[in-house]
Order: C-alpha cells, then structure tokens, then sequence
C-alpha cells in the first residue's frame, strides 16, 4: 500500500494558494471594515480592496476601473454573457444571436443555453478543428450573412480540459469589423499565457482566483470603459453597478497577491512547467502507447496549448474507472468531462473535435501547477501502464456484467 503523499495533478481544477496569497488573506482576515462603511475600518478596507483591483488590473492589462469583482469563474462569465446580451438586445431588439464557441467551459454553454430557453437568444456554436481550435472562415461567413442579429461573441482564451489556445486576438479583429462585441473566459490562461486585456480589444474578460494561487470564492470580470452590461444580481449598486454585493476584502488581497506573484514569474513558470509536461506526453506515450494526446502538441512551447496541460484519451478504458485507479495509486487526475447528477458523460469539448463517445470516455487530464515537481511527474509515468491495465480489465468486466444482466432481463 501506497504510504507517501499523493501527486496532485489536477491544477486545472483548482490549485495551492501562493504563500505570498496566503499571508495576504490571513493578515487581513484579523482585520475588521466593510470596504463600503464610511468609518475608518471602512475606508481601510476599502484600500485593501482598491489595491488588489490595482494589482489585478496591472497584471491583465487592463485599467483598475476595468475590475470588477465577482465571486469566481463562473459568476463572471454569466454576468458577460447575460449582460451583454440583454444590454445589446435592449439597445437593437434584431440582436438575439450568440456566437460562442462549441468549446466553452459550462459557464458559458449553460448561460447561453438558458438565455435561449429563456431571453429568446439564438445560439450559434462554432466549430472546431481535431485540436480544438475555432473555425475562423465558419465564424466570417456567419457573421456577414446578418451581423445586425448578433449580439456577441464568446470565445475562451484558453481550454480548460485539452490545454488548446485559442486565437482570441483574431476573433476580436473579426467582430471588430462589424461593431459585435466579444468575451473571453480567461480563467485557465491568466498567469499561464501572457494575457493582455487592453491589448486584445475584448469587451469583457473573466478570470478566478483559485486557478491562479488565489483563494476559493473570488474572481473578476474585467469589462471595457465603454461597455455596457445588464447586472445580473441587483442590491447596492458595489462595482460601477455592475454587480452588488459586500466585497470580501480579505480574498482580494489574497486574489492581488497571487496575480503580482504569478505574473511576475510567468514566463519562466511556463517554460518550467511545458518542460514538466513534455516530460509527462512523452512518458506516458512509452507506458501506454495506445493513449492518444488531445490537443495541439507543442513541442517547441510556442504557445499553441497551455503549458501545464496533459490531455490523453485512452482506448479501452473508462475515464472514471482510470481515474479511482491512478487515485489508489497515488495520483490525483481528471475525466476533464462533465458529470451531472451523477451520471457520468463524455466530454463536450472531445466530441466537438470529432472523437467519438467511446473515446471520449476514455478521457485523463493531468495538469501541472507552481507545486509540480520531475518526482511528481514520474510518479505518474511509472503508475500510468498498470493503472491502464487495471481500468481497462474493470472496463470489460462491467461489459460482461451488463450483457450478462441483459441476458437475464433483470433491472440494476
């Protein structure tokens, strides 16, 4: 039995406060103040807050009076893509269409699904290429056909489950042509790429703090000085209206912090961990050499996938099943695929780049963070062929299980 610390691998999903995060929060969390009481501790906080916005805004790109704060990821992406699209629908009643990668995390997918359940959108998804990268020719010729009917773009920076980047400069220069707005979910690529809000011209922005070292509970949407967004949650008017709620101060001096950190050691992090990774792709493909990488390889780290992302579908086996192995092993991975109550599903994001469902259902992700260590990456490699083995027998005993209870016509 495995006695030694387990190798987190699913950075991805959530990863390690910074010790410079964690000292920030836990300095201010022995502090008092509202960041909107007038009193003293009040304004006190209110600076902390002010200074974490700075901190952030610096680190994107971006002008303090950009950042807006919200609670994570995925508040961020709703109030960009029913804001927007209630903002621009008001303004135009033609424009009902949302063009939004086929993609995206399912912050985005279900907003722009319940706005066409119930805000009469129109989604449109654009299609992606077998490494996940948008179709820009797709994208022109719908938006010329009837540009007065869109009212925005979304495009992830970068995949969260197969590491693809995406070209979301060339998106904004597409729209741009037609005045359409564009958000971005930025959550895996702030501090792994370099990030440039202003830059790109996008209208809005989300990021979270805890993919970045930050703490759980906090993110932000950066949104352009002349855009316009619906709020989604109404009560004091907190963040240029945009989103009301009591500022928690103590997670966005943690959120500040892990942004100065990450930033300022970005590009030698990613050149540390795309040569984690490379290290991980190839022992891997020498373990099991029937695994199959999901994504763009990038082998000379220009950038075409994120660089602490693995991503592999493996022949044979189901992904939950490889999951609970390389776990008992002493490995902590992902499926990377979406599981709703209970009932698990192959991966939107494989499926849109042409894999089938049985591979899908073969999917890992291994994604690697600023705790991510050579020993770490060839406790994986070295557990990787027996736990194939052991998942893909547990595959074909469930199969024979399940026509076996066909066969008797019994219900389990």
């Amino acid at each position: 039995m495995r006695t030694s610390a387990p190798v987190y691998l699913d950075h991805a999903a959530t990863t390690p406060m910074s010790p410079a995060a964690l000292e920030a929060m836990t300095a201010e969390l022995a502090r008092t103040g509202n960041p909107s009481s007038l009193h003293g501790a009040g304004r006190r906080a209110h600076r902390v807050v002010e200074n974490a916005r700075e901190a952030l805004a610096a680190a994107a790109g971006a002008h303090p009076t950009e950042v807006v704060f919200t609670s994570g990821g995925t508040e961020a992406d709703n109030l960009a893509v029913k804001g927007l699209f209630w903002s621009r629908r008001d303004a135009d009643a033609r424009r009902v269409k949302i063009f939004a990668s086929s993609v995206e995390h399912h912050a985005v997918i279900d907003a722009v699904e319940w706005l066409e359940a119930h805000e009469g959108a129109e989604a449109r998804w654009i299609p992606v290429d077998t490494r996940g990268r948008v179709d820009l020719d797709w994208l022109r010729r719908e938006l010329e056909a009837d540009p007065d009917s869109v009212a925005l773009v979304t495009c992830m920076w970068a995949n969260n489950e197969v590491g693809t980047v995406q070209p979301v400069a060339d998106v904004v220069r597409l729209a741009a042509e037609f005045s359409i707005p564009v958000h971005s979910d930025a959550v895996q690529a702030f501090t792994a790429l370099d990030v440039d809000f202003a830059a790109t011209g996008l209208a809005t922005m989300a990021v979270s703090g805890h993919k970045i070292g930050g703490p759980v509970g906090i993110g932000a949407l950066f949104v352009r000085r002349d855009v316009v967004l619906t709020p989604v949650i109404h009560g004091g008017g907190h963040e240029r209206a945009m989103r009301s709620g009591t500022l928690n101060a103590a997670a966005a001096a943690a959120f500040g912090a892990a942004a100065v950190d990450a930033v300022g050691r970005l590009h030698a992090e990613a050149e540390r961990l795309a040569g984690l990774r490379d290290r991980l792709i190839d022992g891997v493909a020498q373990a099991a050499p029937d695994a199959e990488l999901s994504g763009p390889s990038d082998p000379e780290h220009a950038g075409a996938r994120l660089p602490g992302n693995a991503h592999f579908t493996f022949p044979g086996c189901e992904g939950d099943s490889l999951l609970f192995v390389l776990d008992m092993l002493g490995v902590q991975s992902s499926t990377g695929s979406a599981c709703t109550a209970g009932v698990p599903r192959p991966s939107h994001v494989l499926l849109a780049m042409g894999r089938t469902e049985e591979q899908a259902r073969g999917a890992q992700r291994f994604t690697l963070g600023h705790t991510t260590t050579p020993a770490d990456v060839d406790v994986l490699v070295a557990a990787i062929g027996d736990a194939c083995a052991r998942a893909k027998k547990a595959g074909m005993a469930g199969k024979e299980s399940s026509i076996q209870t066909a066969g008797t016509g019994l219900n389990t």
